[in-house]
């Protein structure tokens, strides 16, 4: 993992709150410290945005609306499509926005990303379920090698984030896990401890066990 060959993709770090995702404020830290450690090494940072046209144009099937036919997420009228103030994109980052969950779906990420020549992608952000797993997904499926980072991920419900990093470490061979501390650690050249599977499909979990599998990360 070299830094010229590595940038940092921050999945849909918006002020959108209709989701009522859990511990925000607590991903909204660790992301701020990450940004701020990865601009100190010059590592190119990338935001996506998910934005829904509030005249309803190229939404998807069954996008939830409003009363009026407008979108109750990511409506493009409303503030709620911004980055949080407190890691708001600075000059020479970049901005991608979007209009499907994954972050590559119709958009210039893989262009962007190869013109860097990057073959390392740190990512995280939300939600776990949705936009982050197939983001992560679709890098993935264009050769990318994934770091994940797991504390400035989130989801409206404890069950679906679980789930959702765990099928993750399933089925993305090459995964990394990290959190926020132990990937500025590498980022860093010093000692650092991560996640990564043994084998294919490794942590089979039942809704007994579930907490107990997903522990592994830590």
């Amino acid at each position: 993992m070299k830094k010229q060959n590595t940038a940092l993709v921050l999945i849909d770090l918006q002020k959108e709150s209709n989701f009522g995702l859990q511990q925000m404020d607590q991903v909204v830290t660790n992301a701020k410290e990450l940004i701020d450690g990865f601009r100190e090494q010059n590592i190119p940072i990338i935001y996506t945005r998910q934005i829904n046209r509030a005249d309803g144009v190229g939404l998807s099937v069954g996008e939830p609306l409003n009363e009026d036919g407008t979108p109750y997420y990511y409506n493009s009228a409303n503030e709620s499509i911004e980055i949080f103030d407190e890691i708001k994109p600075q000059d020479g980052d970049i901005v991608i926005d979007k209009y499907r969950w994954s972050a590559f779906y119709e958009t210039s990420l893989d262009l962007t990303l190869r013109s860097l020549n990057i073959t390392d992608v740190v990512i995280g952000g939300v939600v776990t379920d949705g936009c982050l797993l197939t983001s992560v997904f679709d890098a993935y499926f264009r050769d990318y090698n994934i770091h994940l980072v797991k504390d400035i991920c989130a989801a409206s419900n404890e069950g679906s984030h679980m789930s959702s990093l765990m099928m993750i470490a399933n089925w993305v061979y090459n995964l990394k896990i990290y959190d926020t501390t132990n990937i500025l650690k590498r980022m860093s050249g010093k000692e650092y401890e991560l996640w990564e599977a043994e084998k294919a499909d490794s942590m089979h979990y039942t809704p007994e066990n579930m907490r107990e599998i997903y522990n592994k990360f830590n």
